[in-house]
């Protein structure tokens, strides 16, 4: 049973993508940004089927658990989300994330996943409505709201997407965190925070800079001061 816990929804946190840092040597970067602040890092699984590239599995995972105790948002793009759950949870996962086009009902994997230990996330891709993620939101902890295709890093953020967030927000209430994933920088982090959303996944705005804390620092000034 995992015991760490997502932050209380409505507070500003970050989620770094590890998908755009140096694998080789990924504790060190995990650690810069835990050590800045970091709460939570977002782990992008990718099975080049349901998205077109292939990422980390569950023996990752498990490495990844023994050089930190941040928060593990993981993030399943995979098409058999109910076969490979359990392994990434007993891996180190602490919450769940699947697409709802992946599963047939939803509502009874989010019970399997809370009966594994883990939290539980729901996914909604740019070309996915709102309202086929009605039912099963409510129950979850957090909803991913996609602002680019996923499978690859480093994309423009599509604001007619993150613009969902409202939608969502008036479907799940205040006490589950919405996040976005895809194109977050300075600039586009307060237009997602504006739309509603309280967790950001940034990957190439942290990793890709050489000061990971100034990195993280920017970014949380601007969704915490900026306006749109």
């Amino acid at each position: 049973m995992n015991l760490r816990k997502l932050p209380p929804a409505g507070t500003c946190e970050l989620s770094p993508s590890i998908l755009s840092a140096d694998f080789a040597n990924l504790a060190s970067e995990i650690a810069q940004v835990t050590q800045a602040g970091a709460k939570m890092v977002h782990l992008d699984v990718m099975d080049g089927h349901f998205v077109p590239n292939i990422t980390l599995g569950p023996v990752v995972v498990k490495w990844i658990r023994k050089c930190t105790d941040a928060f593990l948002d993981t993030h399943l793009m995979i098409s058999e989300p109910e076969r490979y759950a359990e392994a990434f949870i007993k891996a180190g996962a602490d919450l769940i994330t699947f697409h709802i086009e992946t599963v047939r009902q939803p509502e009874e994997f989010v019970k399997t996943l809370r009966g594994l230990g883990a939290q539980v996330g729901i996914t909604l891709n740019p070309a996915t409505e709102v309202g086929t993620i009605e039912k099963v939101a409510p129950l979850c902890d957090m909803v991913l709201v996609m602002t680019v295709n996923p499978g690859f890093g480093a994309q423009a953020f599509m604001e007619d997407a993150a613009q969902k967030c409202r939608r969502v927000r008036e479907v799940v209430g205040p006490n589950v965190r919405i996040e976005v994933d895809g194109g977050i920088y300075a600039d586009t982090i307060v237009k997602a925070r504006d739309y509603g959303a309280d967790t950001f996944v940034a990957g190439n705005a942290i990793f890709g800079q050489p000061d990971r804390a100034a990195a993280m620092n920017a970014l949380l000034t601007a969704v915490r001061k900026g306006k749109s």
